[in-house]
């Protein structure tokens, strides 16, 4: 968060409208995860010391209150956007949440902060279809879980494979064919990160027609992070996020609504997220 935080402290920022993360309450995360699950994290929140979920996923003390902002403010961003008080907007808030299935927590994630945003934009602001865009290197098992059988929600996912999760073949399609899976190899680069969007993601947002775009926003697929082999560079997620804006002016009014998930290489983070909030300001 430091070293995204010190990226938009560049001047070119300046003009960014910025907003404290309002901090939810946990029922919010019912949404997409049933009460008993999301009681059994709050009563599990360790008052010291280390509580261990899996071999990936922990919780220490400020665990909850952390993901209870990160939940609150990705709300906030959909309320902004669909309300029209703002184009678009980025939710930067740790940790992830693309991992985390209806009722299992994995992966660093505890909730689903961006299926959470989804499912607000259609229960309580009229959103008949979302697409859910993400580009995060590691499989959103998670949000494909919890949208599996929802013929008004498209997720659409590009990431390394073989890799963590183990999940995201071409041949998970849900039971309305609104999943699009689009592996990539170990070392793609740019060039075959861009010719999988153009050709089997965006057609099929584009026939889909969303009201709301929102983004799993991970920048874990740099070249420079530590946890997988895709060879993005930055310049390739703000090319994605320019594509996916022009989307949006079809068909959604402008809205997206982008979620920090994954991104392990400080250098390549922060520079990915000015790349993304150039392209999101316009530049």
């Amino acid at each position: 968060m430091q070293a995204v935080e010190r990226a938009l402290e560049d001047e070119r920022f300046s003009a960014l409208v910025r907003a404290h993360a309002p901090k939810s309450d946990p029922s919010v995360a019912e949404l997409v995860h049933p009460a008993a699950f999301v009681a059994e994290l709050v009563e599990a929140s360790p008052k010291e010391g280390l509580l261990q979920i899996d071999s990936d996923t922990l919780m220490s003390p400020g665990s909850l209150n952390t993901c209870l902002h990160a939940i609150g403010g990705s709300i906030h961003a959909v309320d902004s956007v669909m309300k029209g008080e703002c184009a678009n907007a980025f939710v930067a808030m740790r940790p992830p949440g693309h991992h985390a299935e209806i009722a299992r927590a994995m992966g660093f994630c505890l909730f689903n902060h961006a299926a959470i945003a989804v499912r607000h934009a259609q229960k309580n602001l009229g959103a008949a279809r979302v697409a859910l865009v993400d580009w995060d290197v590691h499989h959103g098992n998670g949000s494909q879980d919890i949208f599996w059988s929802d013929r008004d929600v498209m997720y659409a996912s590009t990431h390394q494979m073989p890799l963590f999760p183990g999940s995201g073949s071409a041949s998970e399609r849900g039971d309305h064919d609104t999943i699009v899976n689009v592996p990539l190899r170990a070392f793609d680069d740019g060039a075959v990160f861009r010719e999988a969007f153009e050709t089997r993601i965006l057609p099929r947002l584009d026939a889909f027609k969303p009201d709301l775009i929102v983004i799993s926003a991970g920048f874990d697929a740099h070249k420079l992070d530590p946890l997988a082999n895709v060879q993005l560079d930055e310049a390739d997620f703000g090319w994605a996020t320019r594509r996916l804006m022009e989307l949006a002016d079809r068909h959604a009014g402008g809205r997206v609504v982008s979620i920090l998930e994954g991104g392990y290489s400080l250098d390549g983070l922060a520079r990915s997220v000015a790349a993304h909030m150039d392209a999101l300001m316009g530049r």
